[in-house]
């Protein structure tokens, strides 16, 4: 009864290989996802940003540097780079962006997006000219049973996904008249909702808008970007409006950031630019995994002759954790960069550290005079604490430099938090369950294979 269970781990086990291993090659009947890497090996742009917060009080330039750093990411994203990275870095008393674009494809014109200050504005629906809700009309008819592609060879392509008979106007009111947005919740229901207050010349403008508009919504773009639309109720007076909606604190956080950066004057000027070309990020990518494999090698060849037929088990174990970690990195994704390459290497050791810690107990075991299938559950149990505590303690510092490194770091802590996880699962459950096999079998008692 044992060893069935044992059988069907080691089914379970090989089935989980191999769908990890249709996803790492992207073989037939398995979506063709690519690795993602990073700055460093696909090429791209590093910028470096200061932030002029001569503006701003000292208590409120951390916040405004986070609603910044928002609005940049929804920039970049309108260039397509999969997975920027936006940080802010405080040098004494004074703020910088670092944003880096993998595989941007028109630097000069990123910089320049990137560098204007975000600029929020409220706008009012207004009804077409009848011309131009024809042309609108006509154009999506054009559309139909188009593809994207297909749909922007189209000349004025972006009135496709216009309303065809209202559009939003701009209005008097911008964030220059906002003095301040914040989060507050709904004393009956504690929804969250985004409290704005103008000041004396914005209460009357805005005052005179929702006069205008109402039963109509009011827009909020950021950087020419919807962030919303909330039906005017009511004339409202006294400079201050909600804005509610169904949302959560998270997104009511986010939106009185970005409505707080579009308000406040926070210029920033590009002090470094440079470029990563795609042939060194290639170089270093073949350089990195030709080290990967001979490191895996000669792990591999070490095993086998210090600990014989375990040594082989081990390699095998540790063949499907490399699969699996490879697996893991398409489905989360995980961004590869040279700093997380390396961790992924570094896990690779301690994954094989474990097996040796288990072998050697192992050994001492069938030195006793312990039968095989007593040694393998006392060289698993005893090993334990050991595999435990070292991977727990390299654990709580992968997690630390994730948390408070910079992007790289980040990287190579997160390449490794996966493969410390893997690999005590790779150690406990695939080796434990492959030596077991071995148990009542005519090779646990060829000493040579074991000692």
């Amino acid at each position: 009864m044992a060893k069935n269970k044992v059988y069907f781990m080691i089914g379970l086990i090989l089935l989980l290989t191999a769908l990890a291993s249709g996803l790492v090659f992207s073989l037939d009947y398995f979506p063709d996802r690519p690795f993602r890497l990073g700055l460093d090996l696909q090429g791209g742009l590093h910028l470096v940003y200061q932030a002029d917060l001569s503006e701003i009080e000292k208590e409120d330039r951390a916040s405004s540097m986070q609603g910044l750093r928002d609005i940049i990411e929804r920039r970049v994203d309108l260039f397509g780079v999969v997975e920027p990275v936006v940080q802010i870095q405080e040098v004494g008393d004074r703020y910088r962006l670092i944003v880096e674009l993998a595989g941007i494809k028109d630097p000069y014109k990123a910089a320049e997006m990137i560098g204007q200050t975000p600029y929020l504005e409220f706008r009012e629906q207004q009804g077409r000219e009848p011309e131009e809700t024809e042309k609108i009309l006509a154009l999506q008819k054009e559309a139909e049973g188009k593809n994207l592609e297909e749909i922007q060879e189209m000349e004025d392509w972006h009135l496709v996904f216009e309303d065809p008979y209202f559009y939003f106007k701009a209005t008097p009111l911008t964030g220059r008249y906002l003095k301040e947005a914040k989060v507050v919740f709904d004393q009956l229901l504690y929804q969250p909702m985004v409290s704005l207050q103008f000041d004396n010349e914005g209460s009357q403008i805005f005052e005179e808008l929702t006069k205008n508009n109402i039963g109509q919504p009011l827009a909020i773009y950021i950087d020419d970007e919807l962030i919303s639309a909330p039906i005017v109720q009511e004339v409202i007076s006294g400079g201050r409006a909600q804005i509610s909606g169904d949302f959560d604190r998270e997104y009511a956080i986010r939106l009185a950031r970005n409505l707080s950066a579009g308000a406040l004057p926070v210029p920033i000027e590009l002090i470094s630019q440079q470029s990563v070309g795609p042939t060194l990020g290639a170089s270093s990518l073949e350089k990195s995994l030709l080290a990967g494999i001979w490191g895996l090698l000669a792990v591999v060849i070490f095993m086998i002759l210090f600990y014989r037929l375990p040594g082989l088990l081990a390699s095998f174990s540790l063949i499907i954790y490399a699969i699996l970690i490879l697996a893991l990195f398409k489905i989360i994704p995980v961004t590869l960069t040279m700093a997380g390459i390396g961790g992924f290497i570094l896990s690779i050791g301690m994954a094989i550290d474990a097996n040796i810690l288990i072998f050697s107990r192992l050994r001492e075991e069938l030195k006793s005079g312990a039968s095989f299938s007593v040694a393998v559950e006392e060289g698993f149990r005893r090993a334990w604490p050991s595999i435990r505590d070292g991977n727990i303690t390299t654990l709580i510092v992968a997690l630390i430099l994730f948390f408070l490194g910079t992007s790289f770091v980040k990287g190579f802590a997160m390449t490794l938090t996966i493969g410390i996880l893997v690999s005590m699962f790779s150690a406990i459950v695939i080796t434990k369950n492959l030596l077991k096999i071995f148990v009542n079998t005519k090779l646990e008692k060829i000493k040579i294979l074991w000692h």
